[in-house]
């Protein structure tokens, strides 16, 4: 493992924020490069998928794509980052009289719809959602992604420790709620991109039936009473 909202139709959006048709051209570039990349990587395969691959399936040049993405790995998250910055925000925006567990839950689940609708102003959610699936059995690909979600997670971090007027650094409770939350979530996308249903729903599902066992599970006794 989200937007605010959508932007104003064309008619209606003020002048000023509309891009120009240069700036359209380039967008539409960007997102048929991401398109025919994950398109590759989930027909073909990450790793038998070269640069030039996905130029030529966008019927641009190498020097093109290298204008958009710094490599094939880039152009492979580039639609994760978005969801990412999507929940980042989203914590930010939490009521601070949130215990932060509830506040890391809570913006997950006003970021699942935006999600969608934010993958889909690039590529297909159903694309996006079965490069998911690649993800797993793909080792560089996995390798990528929990570095990444690494990296997230200090950053998630860092937020709660200023939202709970804590030092990151001394009081470690910031970065064991995240890694909490992390696990559950790295966890929930395992078993999901095993089953059949691959849409975002299931996985939405799936990641809510594992936080609800967060507390149960780490401060009940798991034994059953003696009889």
């Amino acid at each position: 493992m989200k937007v605010a909202g959508t932007s104003a139709p064309p008619e209606t959006a003020p002048a000023a924020s509309r891009p120009g048709l240069r700036e359209l051209k380039k967008q539409r570039t960007r997102d048929l490069l991401l398109r025919s990349a994950l398109e590759l990587f989930t027909e073909r395969g990450y790793e038998e998928t070269t640069v030039d691959d996905i130029a030529e399936a966008a019927d641009v040049s190498q020097r093109t794509f290298f204008r958009y993405f710094a490599s094939k790995e880039d152009a492979a998250f580039f639609v994760a980052r978005l969801a990412e910055s999507h929940f980042v925000r989203a914590v930010l925006a939490r009521p601070p009289e949130e215990a932060p567990l509830d506040a890391l839950r809570r913006a997950l689940a006003e970021s699942w719809s935006t999600i969608g609708e934010a993958v889909e102003q690039l590529v297909p959610l159903e694309l996006h959602m079965r490069f998911y699936r690649v993800i797993e059995s793909t080792p560089a690909l996995l390798a990528a992604h929990l570095r990444r979600a690494t990296e997230l997670e200090e950053e998630i971090a860092r937020v709660v420790a200023v939202r709970e007027g804590l030092d990151v650094d001394t009081d470690p409770r910031p970065r064991v709620v995240v890694a909490v939350f992390g696990a559950v979530m790295r966890v929930t996308e395992r078993i999901w991109s095993a089953r059949d249903d691959a849409s975002l729903a299931a996985l939405r599902d799936l990641t809510a039936d594992y936080l609800d066992q967060v507390a149960p599970a780490l401060t009940g006794n798991w034994r059953r009473a003696e009889t």
